[in-house]
């Protein structure tokens, strides 16, 4: 292969490799636990922009309870922004399946 084609090559992947980090800090993906008790919002990138607990769960005092919806809520988030980035990849990539990227 040509080293200027090469170099080609490697300035139009890091260009979408931009383009992508773009897309996935705008992408926000929301995630509830306990029928809506605690909610978290979370941005592509996986990092949570909010944390919504209904007052009526603080006051039942069971704080284990609580740290288990957090918890929850937040793995769900996590797994809804991969999916978010998986499919933003497949769609980048024309649906070509690269074994290891997920």
């Amino acid at each position: 292969m040509d080293p200027k084609q090469l170099q080609e090559m490697l300035a139009a992947a890091q260009q979408q490799a931009e383009q992508m980090q773009n897309q996935m800090a705008k992408t926000t993906v929301e995630a509830s636990a306990g029928g809506g008790s605690v909610t978290v919002k979370m941005d592509g990138q996986k990092r949570l922009l909010a944390v919504t607990i209904d007052p009526e769960v603080v006051k039942s005092g069971d704080i284990e309870m609580l740290q288990d919806l957090v918890m929850a809520a937040v793995n769900e988030a996590s797994r809804k922004a991969d999916e978010a980035m998986q499919s933003s990849m497949s769609s980048m990539l024309g649906g070509m399946n690269i074994p290891g990227l997920f």
